[in-house]
């Protein structure tokens, strides 16, 4: 348990909770699934036999689960009643650490022996090294291995493992090979939703040719500027040189100025210097926000028809065009791939669950999140994506998140993106390449070559 850990960030539950949870109940009620009807149990069925889980008829009072991550207003709201459900069923209570730095917060509690039970981390290179130094509970021991193999594919246990060893269950994702268009426009034009990188370059030399702007692109200032450039040429190092090459590049075994790898800085290159394809051209890059950038593609009339952009961008979408109706004025294509065989490889975001206090109540907890019941509860909120088999997909109302739930399900390799995966100084030292390389991309191979120099230093 975390008394006394960091408690100038601890979050409290909220007194609009109430609130959050009737709605919660009225979704579930609504659903007409027999998982999250007036009768249905918060209680895991994914538990391992011989574990012991937390009922009404066993927890005291004062009993609880503490859990540390990123999540704030919105999403802490929908987490909050998420946990309001397996409380009431469990008669225990959830208490929420919330941080601005999940892998500084978990140091200090390893430092005092104040650990949170769960935590909620943000990429699998927290996971990794939390492993390394063996402070993860392993998931068979808490899971039942058969039920959680059946619920979520090889693709993404293995991206919640370390050294075989699973860890960490894949929670909230979002996909990062998204691109986003509006299909009346793409069907009233005669486009085709294009199924390899070359095609997309045919695809956008057809709408110049049209009069019409291809891409929309975004690097805002920010102390992050040139992250979304980075996720452009992570997607074209995954598609074009292959899951392997792209876990040796993150790892710092594979280097920047490999043929490969800055063949897809070459491709990104071709994309934002070539005439008449980014709306704005450079000085639109560095002054359109990620929200505005999602924009271009539902004005009347466009003024750009495809935006490669995270899922979360919907968020934007609808709260700008509140009268589109998704799936036929806006929806999303993967990102196509360099290479042909590689079609199915995904990019993602999102969190990873992991278990650091081993107790009933954090066993019982775990459980829950990693089953459908408490995902399903947060998919009918909104704003959530999960890739747990066992959820049928009618339960996204939304067909642009159901065919976005559907492509991650079925991703034949998934990956974080390199830059999430990668040491601080690293990452930070790349968005600042993307930017150089906007303003001099003549000097690509002497920046890919300093990247070099700043991976051999941040790595042990």
């Amino acid at each position: 348990m975390m008394s006394g850990m960091s408690t100038a960030l601890h979050v409290a539950r909220r007194a609009s909770l109430p609130v959050v949870i009737v709605a919660a109940a009225l979704l579930a009620a609504c659903s007409g699934s027999s998982s999250t009807d007036g009768s249905a149990s918060a209680a895991s069925t994914l538990s391992a036999p011989e574990t012991s889980t937390v009922t009404p008829s066993t927890a005291a009072p004062d009993t609880g689960v503490s859990v540390v991550g990123l999540w704030s207003g919105p999403e802490l709201e929908s987490f909050d009643a998420v946990a309001a459900r397996w409380e009431d069923d469990s008669g225990a209570t959830v208490t929420w650490q919330g941080t601005r730095d999940v892998a500084a917060t978990v140091a200090d509690g390893l430092a005092s022996g104040d650990l949170p039970d769960i935590a909620i981390l943000p990429n699998p290179g927290l996971l990794h090294e939390l492993a390394r130094d063996g402070n993860l509970v392993p998931l068979d021991d808490v899971l039942d291995p058969g039920r959680l193999t059946s619920a979520y594919s090889d693709t993404w246990l293995a991206l919640g493992s370390s050294d075989g060893v699973r860890y960490g269950v894949p929670f909230k994702i979002n996909d990062k090979s998204a691109v986003w268009y509006d299909p009346a426009e793409f069907a009233g034009r005669g486009y085709e939703i294009p199924s390899t990188f070359d095609e997309l370059m045919s695809l956008a030399d057809r709408m110049v040719a049209d009069g019409q702007t291809p891409f929309s692109v975004v690097a805002p200032a920010s102390p992050a500027a040139g992250w979304a450039l980075t996720d452009w040429v992570s997607q074209l190092v995954l598609t074009g040189c292959g899951t392997e090459a792209y876990d040796g590049w993150v790892a710092g075994e594979v280097p920047w100025t490999d043929p490969c790898v800055d063949g897809a800085f070459e491709r990104f290159d071709g994309v934002v210097h070539h005439e008449g394809y980014v709306l704005g051209g450079i000085d639109g890059i560095l002054d359109t926000t990620d929200a505005a950038g999602s924009y271009p593609m539902y004005t009347d009339p466009p003024t750009a028809y495809m935006y490669p952009m995270s899922s979360f961008a919907r968020a934007f979408i609808t709260d700008r065009f509140p009268d589109l109706t998704p799936g036929t004025d806006y929806a999303t294509f993967p990102f196509p791939p360099v290479d042909p065989d590689l079609a199915g490889t995904d990019m993602v975001g999102g969190d990873l669950v992991v278990m650091l206090h081993d107790t009933p109540e954090a066993r019982s907890f775990l459980e829950y999140l990693a089953g459908p019941v408490a995902q399903q509860t947060w998919i009918e909120l909104g704003g959530f994506t999960s890739v747990n088999r066992e959820i049928p997909l009618d339960v996204y109302s939304d067909p642009v998140e159901r065919a976005i739930a559907a492509r991650l399900v079925d991703a034949t390799a998934v990956r974080f993106a390199a830059g999430d995966m990668m040491p601080f100084e690293l990452q930070r030292a790349w968005w600042a390449t993307m930017l150089d390389l906007l303003d001099h991309p003549e000097q690509r191979g002497e920046l890919l070559t300093e990247l070099d120099a700043v991976a051999d230093d941040v790595r042990p």
